[in-house]
């Protein structure tokens, strides 16, 4: 599961005490809610099935998934469906290569997402060997269905948009910068990336 609601403030009251930018963008709209995943396959499969997709879209193609397959806990399942079953409820040709390639993975063993390697880094370089999973996907999926307290999305659109509005830059910064600015923040970097979209929602909010 994800970073618990405890862990998650006090990894954000840690930032707070070293950083005044980031006390006031939490005076300003609060602590965030937990983002909590289930570990395991079912939740990474949703992630390919999300990708570049609206929450709507993946949703309902996720719906018509479950409906013509039944259980998609189980890789089994989606390696034996036929590629007109999986296009016919959504799945693009290249996401439908992407889940049999997740579905290989683990149904062969050489996935075990019950034991990815304690080093964030090390693990990240396990997921992404799965085709259709990059390093976006594979640090969300670290993030809320491990809880892994210092994972930081610095190529995330949104926590780079949010980061320069909290620390006041007036440019949006880059990957390198995002990293740069949230060195000093180790190990809570998590907690700082789910205040970014939290603050990003809210920043929508009065938009």
């Amino acid at each position: 599961m994800g970073i618990e609601r405890a862990q998650l403030q006090a990894s954000l009251d840690a930032i707070a005490a070293i950083e005044p930018r980031v006390a006031a963008a939490l005076a300003r709209v609060g602590y965030p809610e937990p983002r909590l995943r289930e570990r395991g396959y079912e939740t990474l499969l949703r992630t390919i099935v999300g990708q570049q997709v609206s929450v709507a879209a993946a949703t309902s193609i996720w719906n018509k998934l479950v409906a013509g397959l039944g259980d998609l806990t189980d890789p089994e399942t989606l390696a034996g469906a036929s590629d007109d079953a999986l296009r016919a409820a959504g799945l693009s040709r290249q996401k439908t290569g992407y889940a049999r390639s997740l579905a290989d993975a683990v149904s062969s063993g050489r996935l075990d997402l019950m034991a990815l390697p304690a080093d964030d880094e090390a693990a990240i370089a396990q997921l992404v060997e799965v085709k259709g999973i990059g390093r976006w996907s594979a640090e969300i999926y670290l993030l809320f269905a491990e809880g892994r307290p210092d994972i930081w999305p610095a190529g995330d659109l949104a926590v780079q948009i949010e980061l320069g509005r909290i620390m006041g830059l007036a440019e949006r910064p880059g990957e390198k910068q995002t990293r740069a600015i949230a060195e000093n923040w180790r190990p809570h970097r998590g907690a700082a990336a789910i205040l970014a979209w939290h603050h990003y929602k809210a920043d929508m909010a009065v938009v």
